[in-house]
């Protein structure tokens, strides 16, 4: 189906402004921007069939989908629009440190419970242990993905499809991989997270396994391949979050196909057509995700044949879901959180935060359920 883009918004080649505008993914599902947007159906009763309990929130300021909260050594770490960074105690909520950057911040936060990494608008990443900054470096270009901090390196994927090692005490530049290829890319997070030894970055509608130590490829295994009659219908960039157990990785290629790696081998397990535009998140047996209109599916991780769906969360504007025992959490742009049952999709509650939209994915914090909104709440839910 052909896409028409809002007059507003502007479709510049990587080429010619490789470190500015990009292409707004959230509004690359549209049919045409002239028809009038689906409105959602009236949702039923709460089903309240599992307890829950708010055991904590804090307010950060307005934060966006490439925002997403981090967990990681006890602590959740969130960021905001403005240029605030937290640290908050995964069990109170209460401030562990706080800073502000004095400048807006494009993506972040990534953390191995010590060093914590953003990325600001004007393409600096910064580097923070503590609540006091430790170094600065200039990015060749807009990030839209949260840095990955691991084996004392900082790891970055820039919007031109760089990667980038820095030196996580120092700052300095370690190495860089450039892997061009069409020339307009998505102002959407993308994939980068480590297996094993490996890291696994998205770079167009490819997985590829790097090594972390010099950058050089070791497997890289298409999710999608390119498809459509002009370079906006062509885009297929692996978009965040990915699932990993293990070594299987799972990811969605931006309105095209999801599909399952195995990272220790770079081989493919299956892929298969799929249109949402947002990531996807599983466990050993099932991997979830909703199409662009919003209906929910569930696929068998081991064959990527459809497990269920359900229709009644659709034009809700859904985030990326989490799959946590046996329900699966994702939030909506009411500010409603819906947990489902993994088995077959069932309502199992709803749970309700400022009002304002849920884009970035839920996170496991420990025992609690943790989402940030657009407006800046952030939101723990304990199982009673």
């Amino acid at each position: 189906m052909p896409i028409s883009m809002p007059r507003s918004y502007k479709l510049v080649p990587r080429r010619a402004l490789p470190a500015a505008i990009l292409v707004v993914a959230a509004l690359l599902t549209a049919c045409s921007s002239g028809q009038k947007k689906p409105q959602p159906a009236e949702l039923p009763p709460v089903a309240a069939l599992m307890g829950t309990q708010l055991a904590w929130s804090a307010q950060m300021g307005p934060g966006n989908a490439s925002l997403a909260p981090l967990f990681a050594a006890g602590r959740v770490f969130v960021a905001s629009n403005a240029g605030t960074v937290a640290a908050l105690d995964a069990a109170t909520g209460k401030d562990v440190w706080r800073v502000g950057l004095d400048t807006p911040i494009a993506a972040g936060v990534g953390s191995d419970g010590q060093t914590a990494a953003v990325i600001t608008r004007n393409n600096q990443l910064v580097a923070m242990t503590d609540g006091r900054e430790l170094w600065r470096a200039r990015l060749p270009a807009r990030s839209f993905t949260s840095p990955l901090v691991a084996g004392q390196r900082v790891f970055v994927l820039t919007a031109d499809r760089t990667v980038t090692a820095f030196d996580g005490k120092t700052g300095a530049r370690l190495w860089s991989q450039n892997r061009p290829a069409e020339p307009l890319v998505l102002s959407q997070t993308g994939a980068l997270l480590a297996v094993g030894d490996t890291l696994v970055a998205g770079l167009s509608g490819r997985l590829v396994g790097l090594n972390p130590d010099n950058g050089a490829v070791r497997w890289e295994v298409p999710v999608a391949t390119s498809r459509g009659t002009n370079e906006v219908e062509r885009l297929v960039d692996i978009v965040g979050p990915v699932s990993r157990i293990g070594s299987s990785v799972c990811g969605r290629a931006y309105s095209a196909a999801v599909g399952c790696v195995d990272a220790s081998r770079g081989t493919l397990a299956w892929t298969k057509g799929a249109q949402g535009t947002t990531g996807v998140h599983g466990d050993d047996r099932l991997l979830f995700g909703s199409e662009a209109d919003g209906r929910f599916v569930a696929w068998q991780r081991a064959t990527g044949e459809p497990a269920w769906s359900i229709d009644r969360l659709k034009y809700r504007g859904l985030s990326a879901p989490l799959a946590l025992g046996r329900v699966v959490a994702v939030g909506d742009s009411r500010g409603l959180v819906h947990l489902v049952s993994r088995e077959d999709g069932s309502e199992m509650t709803r749970l309700t935060t400022d009002g304002s939209a849920i884009e970035a994915a839920p996170v496991l914090a420990g025992d609690a359920l943790v989402v940030q909104t657009r407006n800046g709440g952030v939101f723990a839910w304990r199982p009673q």
